[in-house]
């Protein structure tokens, strides 16, 4: 018996795998695995540019002062 971890790419996959279990081929040992804990700065590091970035934050600061005037 030997253990092997899988990243599974689409819902196909996962199907496929489940199949597998149910001819006995494979046991499903763990589903939902969570993934290691990235940081959000590093996991969308250089996805905006600087402008969107400066324009999200403004929104985001207007927004949370009207929040605070109501």
């Amino acid at each position: 018996m030997q253990t092997v971890l899988v990243e599974i790419n689409n819902e196909t996959g996962l199907h496929l795998l489940r199949d597998l279990e149910l001819l006995n081929v494979l046991r499903i040992v763990k589903e939902n695995v969570v993934e290691s804990k990235v940081k959000l700065s590093e996991k969308y590091k250089g996805v905006f540019t600087k402008e969107d970035a400066h324009s999200m934050d403004n929104h985001v600061e207007n927004m949370r002062g009207e929040w605070e005037n109501i």
